[in-house]
């Protein structure tokens, strides 16, 4: 069977960890970057080796025979493109957040409704074995009752409002991480979010520029309840998740690579979590868009899931109390 033919639109900082998981992948072949910074482009044809290299994205889609294309730009920038790599049917890897607003995801929608392509959502915490293990053991015990979710920045960290110099900026464009990990971890099957149905939100801004604040409570279809706070301008970058059933927690530490404590009937649970039950110690999001392409199977991170995703960020930051 040929190799999927790649094409790499963007190639910042968000770009290497794609670089890395196409490079690792024996099923895809990177065959052309475009890259509006010619340094960084020259830098991405020297660190990763592609055939081919652009200025225009355009010029390497008119030009290269593509099955693949991977979108990584800064939101503001991102909607045109992918409906661009839709219209042309070419399979679409999205870099989170879905375009700027829940209006620009449902246009990706309705693009992805009319092409041969199928799109993917890179909102990769679903998709990190510790936590689909960890999501496995939850619905073992009968489905989460309580999810929450800390992703709190410094000033000093990316993810402040001059990322994107659009509002809600924080938490459509960075943030958006544990509000879909909350949704993750709520699902009521392994390969599942849980859809939102009621929102009571507080967002405000700090003293300093940059410095907003979020905290939400969330009630899910399945019953489950969530916590998402995320606070910009405070000690340090913070990345954790806690996940509870019946007789059953889970916490777990995103802030590096993960790291996890888990507790069954009253004590703490021995032994590592059975990563071969999910895919594996190396399993990405690349791996399974590969094999939703071979089998014609839908991502798990759809577009039409990650609307849900889109409308629940936007609730938290609109302050939204009640249904959603």
């Amino acid at each position: 069977m040929e190799r999927l033919r790649v094409g790499m639109i963007g190639a910042g900082g968000h770009a290497q960890s794609h670089f890395a998981m196409i490079a690792a992948e024996p099923e895809v072949e990177l065959v052309a970057v475009a890259e509006i910074d010619p340094d960084r482009l020259a830098r991405a044809r020297q660190a990763h080796g592609p055939k081919h290299g652009f200025t225009d994205y355009r010029q390497m889609l008119d030009t290269c025979e593509l099955d693949m294309v991977y979108v990584v730009t800064m939101p503001g920038h991102l909607t045109p493109i992918v409906l661009d790599c839709l219209e042309r049917g070419l399979h679409t890897s999205i870099e989170k957040p879905v375009g700027m607003s829940s209006q620009d995801a449902r246009q990706m929608l309705e693009a992805s409704a009319r092409s041969r392509g199928k799109a993917i959502v890179s909102v990769n915490r679903r998709y990190k074995p510790e936590v689909l293990a960890t999501k496995r053991l939850v619905l073992e015990r009968g489905g989460a009752v309580h999810v929450a979710a800390t992703y709190n920045k410094p000033l000093t960290s990316l993810g402040t409002p001059e990322m994107a110099g659009i509002a809600p900026a924080p938490i459509i464009c960075d943030a958006i991480h544990h509000v879909d990990l909350l949704r993750w971890l709520a699902g009521p099957a392994l390969e599942t979010a849980a859809h939102p149905t009621e929102v009571y939100a507080e967002s405000w801004q700090g003293e300093r520029p940059g410095s907003v604040r979020y905290d939400a409570t969330v009630l899910f279809e399945t019953g489950c309840r969530g916590v998402m706070m995320s606070h910009y301008g405070v000690g340090f970058r913070i990345q954790r998740a806690e996940a509870h059933a019946e007789d059953f927690s889970a916490y777990l530490d995103l802030t590096g690579e993960p790291k996890y404590a888990l507790y069954a009937d009253g004590k703490p649970r021995q032994g590592p979590l059975d990563l071969d039950a999910v895919g594996g110690p190396d399993f990405n999001e690349t791996k399974h868009f590969v094999t939703c392409i071979r089998e014609d199977k839908t991502p798990w991170s759809s577009l039409e899931d990650l609307v849900k995703t889109m409308e629940m960020c936007e609730a938290i930051a609109e302050g939204v109390k009640g249904a959603v």
